[in-house]
Formats: C-alpha cells, structure tokens, sequence
C-alpha cells in the first residue's frame, strides 16, 4: 500500500516538476517578445518624430514658394497680370 503512494506521489511531483519548467519556458519566451515589441515600439517612435520634423520643414510656406518658383517655375500674381470676369460680358 505504501508503495502505491509512493509512486503516486512521484508522478504527481514528476508532473509538478514539468509544469514548472514549463511555465518557465513561457515566462521567458514572453519577455523576450516583450523586449521585442519595446524595441520596435522605440523605433517607431523616433521614427514618427523624424516624420513630425519632416512635415514641419517640409510644409513651411517660405519653402513651398520657393519649389514653385525654382521646380515649376511660377510667378506671383501682379495686378497688371490679372484678368476679372464679370457675368454677362463675352
């Protein structure tokens, strides 16, 4: 009879000893994900800085007036330059 115990109680803490190990495994895996999905979450943020600095320079209107007049050529409007439509006259 004492036998029977004895070896019932050494699969359970054979199965007691495997669970652990196991849970183990899974705590580690986890946190090397977790180091992971920090790392990229830390990339993305300076990179998003980068693109928030990008739009900002690039969307200043001294800068946008000077690629329209160097790239595309144009001119500001002057008076002598522009013509009014009024309704009825052909």
């Amino acid at each position: 009879m004492s036998g029977r115990i004895n070896v019932v109680l050494l699969i359970a803490l054979v199965l007691c000893a495997l669970s652990l190990v196991n849970s183990q495994y899974q705590a580690r895996r986890l946190f090397i994900e977790l180091e992971r999905a920090q790392s990229l979450s830390k990339q993305l943020d300076i990179e998003w800085a980068q693109l928030q600095l990008d739009q900002s320079t690039l969307g200043k209107h001294a800068r946008i007036e000077a690629v329209a007049r160097r790239e595309l050529q144009m001119v500001p409007v002057t008076p002598a330059r522009t013509q009014y439509l009024t309704p009825g006259a052909k």
